[in-house]
């Protein structure tokens, strides 16, 4: 990061411009950060209670498990929805209307009193948390300049880390002492705090465009735009095919720690915290490792290295190799590779578009919990007795990112900006 550009930096934002100083930019960041980071929590905090759900609504945790997947399948669908809106009314009415459809549904979440019932709720509470998802990202192209977006991503990953570092572990302990409804209404207070710090701390990013249509016709026609761009689809579809094996984790946790290998709500909160370690270090090791390389360098180094663990991990599954310790160890390694991974195919994917950021959000967006909820539905589907079909997705998820990676970038245009990628020797090692 340039020598005080967090004290000079200037940006646009509707109506009038804005001299950042170190304290707002540290403001924007944190409020973009705990927008990012809402539906981590609603994922994370909730996992510990599988097994009490499961006992309250008389059903199993591959059926809970559903309420996962309905979650994910609701945050790919709502973002193509809030895409078009953010870039039609501006960036945050639609986020309020998302916000508060969220807080609501979180609300309801706790009188579940079915298996069904809660895997609808969960779908809802997913369109209204998307909005805060596609909003934030959105913004980040609005309020940073393109080259610095990849350090603002990693910077968001810090914020975003406390959910996978904090939620589990206090999911857990809530679960135990007060119920899993409990932890719902905490997601409801949270919603609500957040609809004030985006009142009274978040400018308006993007001005309302009343020549932007709602039809679905050019509403289709602008994603396919967006979709014929070669640097969004490659790095699009990358990060979001690696980030599946990231959501088959999250969902194969529960039986894996707490079925598996016997281990109890708390403990199971304060494995899932250590293991959010790996992936939160690896996202500001990225932004050191950005005063060298390039994004493009970084992620096909560290899509190569998560490559080779998610294969020793389902090999060493599979051949029954692997105790408690030497599964959270891989686990690990494989996070710590998404850290890298994931914030340079975000900042890859965004930096061609700036008018249709709002559409270019949506659709990474989509495609990240589009393929995981196809990855946990597939898990759930296996109805695991052990953690094969976990690793074999994580595996499989990760060689099908290398695949379009490799294959993809040739289709980029080289520019003098954007030389051709060369992986340099020492980041192998």
């Amino acid at each position: 990061m340039r020598p005080g550009w967090q004290t000079n930096l200037t940006f646009v934002a509707f109506p009038y411009s804005i001299s950042m100083t170190h304290q707002r930019y540290f403001t924007l960041i944190l409020i973009l950060g705990t927008l990012t980071a809402l539906g981590p929590f609603s994922i994370d905090m909730y996992l510990p209670g599988f097994p009490a759900i499961a006992k309250d609504l008389r059903t199993t945790i591959g059926e809970v498990s559903l309420s996962l997947s309905s979650f994910f399948i609701g945050i790919s669908a709502g973002q193509l929805l809030y895409g078009p809106l953010l870039d039609r009314f501006g960036r945050k009415k639609p986020l309020y209307v998302g916000l508060v459809v969220y807080l609501l549904s979180s609300v309801a979440c706790t009188f579940a009193t079915t298996i069904e019932a809660l895997v609808l709720l969960r779908f809802v509470q997913a369109i209204g948390s998307c909005a805060a998802a596609v909003a934030s990202v959105a913004m980040v192209r609005d309020l940073f300049p393109v080259q610095d977006s990849a350090k603002v991503f990693s910077l968001l990953m810090l914020v975003v880390g406390v959910s996978p570092m904090v939620a589990p572990t206090v999911g857990g302990y809530v679960t135990t002492d007060f119920g899993w409804q409990v932890v719902f209404l905490i997601l409801a207070g949270m919603a609500a705090v957040i609809i004030l710090a985006v009142y009274f701390g978040l400018p308006e990013s993007s001005p309302p465009d009343k020549n932007y249509s709602l039809k679905p016709k050019p509403i289709l026609t602008n994603f396919y735009h967006v979709l014929r761009v070669p640097q969004f689809y490659t790095y699009a579809f990358t990060g979001a095919v690696s980030f599946s094996g990231l959501l088959a984790y999250v969902s194969g946790s529960p039986l894996l720690f707490m079925e598996l290998f016997k281990v109890s709500e708390k403990q199971y909160g304060w494995i899932f915290a250590f293991l959010s370690i790996g992936l939160i270090g690896a996202s500001q090791v990225n932004s050191v490792l950005l005063r060298k390389y390039r994004s493009e360098q970084i992620i096909i180094t560290a899509l190569i290295c998560q490559t080779i663990t998610a294969l020793l991990l389902v090999t060493g599954t599979a051949l029954g190799w692997l105790g408690l310790a030497t599964t959270i160890g891989f686990i690990f390694v494989y996070l710590c590779c998404l850290g890298f991974t994931f914030p340079n195919a975000s900042a890859l994917s965004m930096s061609p578009f700036s008018k249709n950021a709002g559409s270019a959000s949506a659709l990474m967006g989509a495609a990240q919990m589009g393929f995981g909820a196809l990855a946990t539905v597939l898990l759930s589907l296996c109805k695991p007795q052990s953690a094969i079909p976990m690793a074999a997705i994580m595996a499989g998820s990760t060689l099908l990112a290398l695949l379009i990676l490799v294959t993809g970038r040739k289709a980029i245009p080289v520019t003098p900006d954007r030389p051709p990628v060369e992986v340099p020797a020492g980041m192998l090692h």
